[in-house]
């Protein structure tokens, strides 16, 4: 198979940047933790290259992609053409020392993070930089190839978020030799347990409530921010008939709710772009009370995607433009 080259800037589904977004809230709150106690310790060599499963995907690879991107490789045994691409990731991830980190995903043992991602052959390779999950490329690729794509994406994390990467100590112990002990909870971890908890039960509101407590408390905690947002957007599409929703839309281009409702499923559906422009479009043909619930929901859906995403970025700069 050819190797088919994919843009940098895609997404996957609401699902997966919702946890994205609050493993990277809460890996930030770790880096900020560990700079205060004089700096994350090195790793050894061997912490460069992982296998990683369903159960440990939110750790290795989600919370882990606040300090330094994942290339994640899909592959599987029977797969010829995973083994000329895995030995060659793996080595320029040792030869990167510590740009980024190489997490290796056997397909056939976790099928539910091969249909997150979309994917429909292997190998395919995958990002994840500060929570955001990014295409590569799909197939066995030229060595020069996968070179150039991941010094791109060793500029892009370092340009568009500031990650520059992890020490690499050859004498650091391998994992589970002098393992430091577990960070202290957290003050507001109960809550933020209850909101997840109630999110995987389907339980929508239960999880609004959990993250308004939190926030009751710490009007600034992003972590709580972000799952507010998200939880919020979930409620509001839950009952929705996306056929009726769009209908609307289209038959009532300057009705704020009509657009509003249609931004909500762009959103859900990962088509972030739409979005955004969908109501910065609507807050230009709308007054008074009508531009300001759209602008507010449009800020409401900045909240969703994170506020450092240059989408986000170039969303603002147009509402920007519109409003002055």
């Amino acid at each position: 198979m050819q190797p088919r080259n994919m843009s940098m800037s895609g997404v996957v589904d609401l699902a997966a940047v919702k946890a994205a977004g609050e493993a990277k809230a809460k890996a930030e709150q770790a880096r900020a933790e560990a700079a205060r106690q004089g700096g994350t310790a090195a790793v050894p060599p061997s912490a460069l290259v992982i296998d990683v499963d369903e159960a440990g995907f939110e750790r290795d690879v989600l919370q882990r992609s606040a300090e330094v991107p994942v290339v994640i490789d899909f592959w599987a045994e029977w797969c010829q053409p995973c083994k000329q691409l895995g030995p060659l990731l793996e080595r320029l991830a040792v030869e990167a020392n510590g740009r980024f980190v190489l997490a290796k995903v056997d397909v056939d043992a976790n099928q539910m993070l091969m249909q997150q991602f979309g994917i429909q052959g292997i190998p395919a390779v995958f990002a994840v930089v500060a929570g955001q999950a990014l295409p590569l490329f799909q197939g066995a690729a030229p060595e020069q190839q996968v070179r150039e794509t991941l010094a791109q994406l060793v500029q892009v994390a370092e340009e568009r978020f500031g990650l520059t990467g992890i020490q690499v100590d050859p004498d650091a112990p391998a994992a589970g030799e002098g393992a430091p002990a577990a960070a202290p909870a957290g003050p507001y971890d109960a809550l933020l347990e209850a909101a997840m908890a109630a999110l995987d039960a389907g339980d929508l509101g239960g999880a609004v409530q959990a993250y308004r407590n939190v926030l009751a408390e710490d009007p600034a905690h992003p972590e709580a921010k972000l799952g507010l947002a998200q939880a919020e957007l979930l409620q509001r599409v839950q009952h929705m008939d996306p056929q009726a929703v769009r209908s609307a839309a289209a038959e009532n281009p300057k009705d704020p709710a009509a657009q509003i409702a249609a931004a909500d499923l762009d959103l859900v559906g990962g088509h972030v772009e739409d979005a955004f422009g969908r109501l910065v479009d609507t807050v230009r043909v709308t007054y008074g009370e009508d531009r300001d619930a759209v602008r507010l929901r449009l800020l409401e859906l900045f909240e969703v995607i994170g506020g450092d995403d240059p989408r986000v970025s170039a969303a603002r700069t147009a509402l920007a433009r519109v409003l002055f």
